[in-house]
C-alpha cells in the first residue's frame, strides 16, 4: 500500500505553542507509511457567508486542497475556556462549506493536544470529536493521548525526552496508522 498521506492540523496560533510542538514530535516519530502536510489556518479570513456567496478566498481554496489531498488527518488542539480555538474552528466552518462540498467527509482522524495542565486538552478533545462527528469524520476512539507537556519533555527540534512518553505517543501514531489504513484499503477496493 502506498503511504498514508496525512495533514496535521494545529489549532494554534504561535509558532512556538506547546501544540506545534507536540505535533512535530507526533511527525518525527517512527511512521514510515505515513508522510505528513502541514496545513496552515492561521491566515484563514473570518467565515462569513457573505464572503462565500462572492467566491472562494485563495486561503481557503488552499485548505480545501490540502484537506482534499490527505488520506487522514492530525488535529492537535489546545483548548480555550474547555472547547477549540477560534481559529480551529474557522477552519473546520471553511472546509465544510459549501454543505454540499465538504473537504471533512469520509476522512478518518486522530486527536490530540497538550497543555501544561494535567487533564492535557481533554474538554477541548472532546467538543472537537463532536464538531467533526456531525461533519461525517471518522474519529479514532482510542487510544485517547491527552498530554500533560511540561517543560523539557519535548526538545524544540521535536524529540521526547521521557522513553515511557515516547512509547505512549508512538502507540497512538501506530493505531493512528493502522485505523486510517482501514479508509484506505475500502477506498482502494471500491475504485
Amino acid at each position: 500500500m502506498a503511504r498514508l498521506r496525512v495533514a496535521v492540523i494545529v489549532g494554534s496560533a504561535r509558532q512556538a505553542s506547546l501544540n506545534r510542538l507536540l505535533a512535530l514530535a507526533l511527525t518525527k516519530l517512527d511512521t514510515p507509511d505515513m508522510e505528513f502536510e502541514w496545513v496552515i489556518i492561521r491566515d484563514l479570513p473570518i467565515f462569513d457567508q457573505e464572503v462565500l456567496d462572492a467566491g472562494v478566498p485563495p486561503q481557503v481554496e488552499r485548505l480545501k486542497a490540502e484537506i482534499s489531498r490527505a488520506d487522514a488527518l492530525l488535529f492537535v488542539t489546545p483548548e480555550h475556556n474547555r472547547s477549540v480555538s477560534v481559529m480551529l474552528k474557522n477552519a473546520i466552518d471553511w472546509g465544510s462549506r459549501p454543505r454540499d462540498s465538504s473537504v471533512w467527509a469520509g476522512k478518518p482522524a486522530a486527536i490530540t493536544g497538550a497543555s501544561y495542565g494535567r487533564i492535557g486538552t481533554a474538554a477541548a478533545q472532546q467538543h472537537l470529536r463532536a464538531i467533526l462527528g456531525c461533519l461525517d469524520v471518522a474519529v479514532m476512539g482510542q487510544p485517547e493521548a491527552f498530554i500533560h507537556l511540561f517543560p523539557g519533555l519535548v526538545t524544540p527540534e521535536g524529540e521526547v525526552t521521557n522513553d515511557e512518553t515516547r512509547l505512549f505517543l508512538q502507540g497512538f501514531m501506530d493505531q493512528f496508522g493502522r485505523w486510517a489504513s482501514r479508509f484506505a484499503d475500502k477506498a482502494s477496493a471500491a475504485a
